[in-house]
C-alpha cells in the first residue's frame, strides 16, 4: 500500500527519478571504470568531464553517454511495458538488437559490453533458447543482470511473486546462476518498496524477510552467500554480490542524490555499475527534481528516454508536470 508523507517526492517524480537516476549514475561512472579508488579524484570533483590530468576510461566515449547498464535497462522497460508475456524471449531480442545496432544507445555504438553477456548473445545467435542462454555456473556472477533490472520494479504487479518472477525472467538470458537470480529479487523487492514510500531502511529490511521467506530449499546456501556480503567492505566489483552490497551501502551513507552516486564511484574498479543501481534507488529515494540540473543537461540521449518514461507514468495513472 502506497505510503503518504509531506517530504515524500510523487509517484511522477520517483519513476522518472529512478530511470534517469540509473542514467545519469551509469554516465558519470563510465569515464572512472577500473581505476582503483585510490586513483579517483576527490568526491567534489568527479563530474561528466574528469578533472584535468585524470586517465579517463573510454577516452572516445564522450562525457555524458550511458554504457551497456543504461542500454540494457531501457530494452528491459521497453519489454515490460508491452506486459509480461514472453519476458525473456522478447527480450532476448532487444540485446541482440541492442548488439548489432546500438538501439537504445545515445550515439548507436555499443561500448564496455561485459564478456558473459557477449558469450550469451553468441549463444542465443546459435539458437539456444533465452531461458538458457545465460551461463549458469559459479564463476557466472558478473554484475550484468542486477544492473539492468530496475525496471521490473517500476510497472505495477499484483503482488512480490510477479516482481521476483520479472526478476529472474530478465536475468536468465545472459545470468542464470541462482546466485544472479536471488540478487536481482532482492534489488527489485528493494526498489518495489521505495516506490511505495518506504524509506530506504525499511525497503531493504522488508525486501530480506520477504526474499527469505520465499527462498526455496534448494537456493537457500545461495541466497546464505548473497546475505553474508553485507559483511563485506564495498568493493564496487562486477561480481554481483559486491556489486548489490556496495550499492547498499553508497545510498545507507549519504542523504543526497549527488552525494550517493559520488560514492558509489569512489569505492572504484566498476564505478559505472555501481553507480547506476545505487543512482536508480537515489533517484527512487529522492526523485527527478534531486538529480542535478548540470547532470541532466549533460545526459545525451534523452529523447530516447522521454517516450519511454511517458507510457511508465501512465501505466500509473499519472499526468502532467
Amino acid at each position: 500500500m502506497p505510503i503518504s508523507r509531506p517530504d515524500l517526492p510523487s509517484m511522477r517524480s520517483r519513476l522518472r527519478g529512478a530511470i534517469y537516476g540509473l542514467l545519469v549514475g551509469d554516465a558519470l561512472g563510465v569515464p572512472y571504470e577500473f581505476s582503483s579508488a585510490a586513483e579517483l579524484p576527490e568526491p567534489g570533483l568527479i563530474e561528466m568531464q574528469p578533472p584535468p590530468g585524470f586517465q579517463r576510461a573510454h577516452s572516445g566515449v564522450p562525457p555524458g553517454t550511458w554504457s551497456d547498464d543504461g542500454a540494457q535497462a531501457l530494452h528491459l522497460l521497453k519489454v515490460l511495458l508491452a506486459g509480461d508475456a514472453a519476458i525473456e524471449a522478447r527480450f532476448a531480442e532487444g540485446l541482440q538488437s541492442w548488439k548489432t545496432s546500438g538501439e537504445l544507445t545515445p550515439d548507436g555504438r555499443v561500448f564496455d559490453i561485459g564478456i558473459q553477456t557477449q558469450e550469451a548473445i553468441a549463444r542465443l545467435a546459435r539458437g539456444v533458447p533465452p531461458d538458457q542462454s545465460g551461463p549458469y555456473e559459479e564463476r557466472s556472477n558478473g554484475n550484468g543482470s542486477l544492473m539492468r533490472v530496475l525496471p521490473a520494479a517500476l510497472l505495477p504487479a499484483a503482488d512480490d511473486g510477479v516482481l521476483m518472477a520479472r526478476a529472474r525472467r530478465q536475468s536468465l538470458p545472459t545470468h542464470g546462476h541462482a546466485r544472479s537470480l536471488l540478487a536481482c529479487s532482492l534489488s527489485t523487492l528493494v526498489s518495489a518498496r521505495l516506490l511505495r514510500g518506504l524509506s530506504f531502511v525499511e525497503a531493504l529490511d522488508d525486501a530480506q524477510e520477504r526474499l527469505e521467506e520465499s527462498t526455496v530449499e534448494a537456493e537457500r546456501d545461495e541466497l546464505r552467500i548473497l546475505l553474508d556480503g553485507r559483511l563485506d567492505a564495498p568493493g564496487g566489483s562486477g561480481y554481483v554480490v559486491d556489486c548489490l552490497w556496495s550499492s547498499v551501502a553508497a545510498v545507507l551513507r549519504t542523504r543526497t542524490f549527488e552525494d550517493c552516486v559520488r560514492c558509489a564511484i569512489r569505492f572504484g574498479n566498476d564505478t559505472d555499475t555501481t553507480a547506476c543501481v545505487a543512482g536508480g534507488w537515489a533517484g527512487l529515494l529522492y526523485g527527478e527534481e534531486a538529480i542535478p540540473t548540470r547532470w541532466r543537461e549533460q545526459l545525451h540521449g534523452k529523447h530516447l528516454v522521454e517516450p519511454l518514461l511517458e507510457r511508465l507514468v501512465a501505466c500509473w495513472g499519472q499526468t502532467g508536470t
